[in-house]
């Protein structure tokens, strides 16, 4: 496991802990409550209790469990009211009250559909204003009705504002994603255009030989029938991914020699230098061309990223090879303190094309740090169909 992903999990645990801890001492303050006033106000601790759970199980039952929540404390403002407060006794469950706000935020942020998170949160308002209404004296249960209201308005805001931008993250993942397909789409186009051209060639070859020289007529038909085996191999590709209208005026594909032009270049280009090692087997006639113009698409995008996210970096290693049926590249660079944190799976749009490219023809990308602290980008393609 990687730096980043040790940071991310322990990260998440403390998150949680502190989360535990502060609902504890929450339902610590309100049982001290209710044992001090009559035993009505024990029905807030409950509450607390029932929030306290809800809010451990929201990541399964995010509806289930605010629903719960507020019906709960809506039954419990009623029997309150029925008894009457006596005095100047408050019965406003602190643990119970923070729940609601907290499921609130999370409801807004990320139920499904829209229109069931506002009318939860619109119920978790009117809950909040019920319970300062009835539990309370007369006297205090404005002031605390308007605070409830700032609070769930606080909380309501808080939900809107990381709804809207997961949304439009997804929208801006999900244009990437299409994007890339469809320039996927296109090369796979131009490759499979190319094999059917090369068909006809050899067709019409193999008719004027026919006539002049027949036994060469079975290598012609060899020629044929491998070219169009590759044709199909592409075109299955091509089923899964959809294409746009535009005026394909390219080469099909890109081969070894445009990868190691690119180091070239990235080489004269700065201070880091990159050194590109290809394994034993890897040659352009053992993989598919699509292959070759994906990895050139990953070494593209990575050595960007090295110059975008980590200038100062001193090496760049890029090693490509065949390992039991996988044609794995891995660009490693050294990652110097306070340089490349942000760059992770998921986290640029740059990495999210690489992976819809990726797994378009069935492989895998990886991205991280190393143990050793380096930063690396591994994509494993498949080569059985080699």
């Amino acid at each position: 496991m990687g730096d980043t992903n040790r940071l991310v999990y322990w990260g998440r645990r403390l998150g949680r802990i502190t989360l535990i801890g502060w609902m504890g001492l929450l339902l610590i303050g309100d049982l001290g409550m209710g044992l001090a006033q009559r035993p009505v106000a024990l029905l807030p601790f409950v509450c607390g209790v029932a929030g306290f759970v809800a809010v451990l199980t929201r990541a399964r039952w995010r509806v289930q469990a605010l629903a719960g929540l507020l019906g709960l404390s809506l039954v419990a403002s009623i029997v309150i009211n029925a008894m009457g407060p006596v005095g100047s006794e408050q019965y406003i469950g602190m643990t119970e009250g923070w729940a609601i706000l907290f499921l609130t935020v999370g409801t807004l942020r990320w139920v499904e559909p829209i229109g069931r998170a506002v009318l939860l949160a619109l119920a978790s308002m009117i809950v909040l204003v019920v319970a300062s209404g009835t539990r309370s004296e007369e006297v205090a249960a404005l002031a605390i009705g308007l605070l409830s209201l700032m609070a769930w308005s606080f909380a309501a805001g808080t939900g809107a504002y990381l709804r809207f931008q997961r949304e439009r993250r997804d929208q801006a993942t999900h244009a990437v994603r299409r994007a890339e397909r469809l320039e996927l789409a296109r090369e796979l186009h131009d490759l499979v255009a190319h094999h059917i051209t090369g068909i006809v060639v050899q067709a019409q070859a193999a008719r004027t030989v026919a006539e002049q020289k027949p036994e060469a007529v079975v290598p012609a038909l060899d020629a044929i029938a491998t070219a169009g085996a590759d044709a199909l191999t592409s075109m299955r590709r091509l089923v899964s991914v959809l294409r746009a209208q535009d005026d394909a005026s390219r080469t099909p594909g890109v081969a070894l020699a445009d990868m190691r032009v690119l180091v070239e270049r990235f080489n004269t280009g700065g201070r880091t230098k990159a050194v590109f090692e290809v394994g034993r087997g890897v040659s352009e006639a053992a993989l598919p061309q699509e292959t070759w113009t994906t990895l050139h698409r990953v070494l593209q995008e990575s050595l960007t990223n090295v110059r975008r996210h980590a200038p100062h970096a001193g090496w760049v290693e890029i090693d490509l090879r065949l390992v039991q049926g996988w044609l794995w590249m891995r660009v490693r660079n050294e990652s110097p303190p306070g340089e490349g944190r942000t760059l992770r799976l998921g986290g640029g749009f740059g990495l999210v094309g690489m992976g819809e490219r990726v797994e378009a023809l069935g492989g895998r990308l990886f991205a991280g740090r190393a143990p050793d602290g380096a930063w690396e980008v591994i994509a494993q393609l498949p080569a059985a169909a080699a």
